[in-house]
């Protein structure tokens, strides 16, 4: 009999707001955990740059200095971590938390997301693909070249944050080493950036044959300089084959509107579409990288 495990994911439309203190910012993430929770989420998943609100309990021409920003921001962080755990622990939640610009060195910021599991445990996945604001202008550079699989109980998952999804061989690597649902966090400031998320999501659900998760931030915050402007929508998304929809879309958000979009995805559902699908994307790449080593040539046409 096939084995069949369902897991509960709420994916954030999150709007960013102007905090007057960290208590403030601390009740607003509350509420919105609690919000996911009451609607039965075992896993819950927060944007790319949802931290960036912290920013604006600096003084001003800190929050203006973008390249600077970050070793401002690193003595919250420990707090920061400790409210996002104490809210994993009391509602026995894993929470993929708002990523944060991580300042390690002078020479060294992440993009990085913090993960949190009901037990206590803190992990972290850096983003590897960095865009041209975050390189030129944001000084923020990639992380440790490690895709990280992150198994609980009942599933196994990576992060690909915003830029990262777009690119094929962090999803496949996590896909191949057993990852069900890849999360991918993410925040863009135009139509044209969030379509190639989406896209980039839906291609890499129909490589892998798998679960795609996006969180997207929402709305202006004109206050912030790297974050003011958000366009966004969640969505999930599986391939177009046996037991999923046609176009693999399983639910979206209404576009910049703030809140929680939650969908349940059915593990066994994967293996299926797997092994009696209508074609076997994830197979053949398994199958190519052991018999069939793909060489490349050019050919000059005269």
């Amino acid at each position: 009999m096939e084995s069949v495990t369902t897991i509960n994911v709420a994916s954030a439309q999150y709007n960013l707001d102007f905090l007057n203190n960290f208590e403030q910012w601390k009740i607003k993430t509350e509420n919105w955990v609690e919000s996911a929770v009451g609607k039965s989420a075992q896993i819950l998943l927060f944007p790319e740059y949802g931290a960036m609100e912290l920013t604006s309990l600096l003084i001003e021409s800190d929050r203006n200095d973008l390249k600077s920003q970050a070793k401002k921001l690193l003595p919250m962080i420990d707090d920061f971590k400790n409210v996002f755990s104490e809210l994993a622990k009391k509602h026995n939640v894993y929470i993929i938390a708002p990523s944060i610009p991580f300042y390690q060195n002078d020479t060294l910021t992440t993009n990085r997301v913090f993960i949190f599991a009901p037990n206590g445990q803190i992990e972290f996945q850096d983003k590897f693909f960095m865009t041209r604001f975050e390189e030129e202008e944001w000084n923020i550079q990639s992380g440790e070249p490690v895709i990280k699989v992150f198994e609980t109980e009942n599933v196994k998952f990576s992060v690909s944050t915003c830029f990262d999804i777009e690119f094929s061989f962090p999803a496949l690597a996590a896909s191949h080493a057993g990852a069900q649902i890849i999360f991918a966090p993410s925040c863009t400031e135009t139509v044209k950036g969030a379509c190639r998320v989406h896209i980039g999501a839906r291609a890499r659900a129909l490589e892998n044959q798998n679960y795609v998760v996006i969180s997207q931030t929402v709305g202006e915050s004109k206050w912030s300089p790297a974050v003011d402007i958000n366009y966004g929508y969640a969505g999930f998304y599986a391939t177009p084959d046996v037991g999923f929809p046609d176009d693999g879309v399983l639910k979206t958000g209404q576009v910049n509107e703030p809140g929680w979009i939650v969908q349940s995805l059915r593990l066994s559902h994967i293996q299926r579409v797997r092994t009696s699908g209508a074609v076997f994307n994830f197979k053949k790449h398994q199958d190519l990288q052991k018999s069939f080593p793909i060489q490349t040539k050019m050919i000059k046409l005269t």
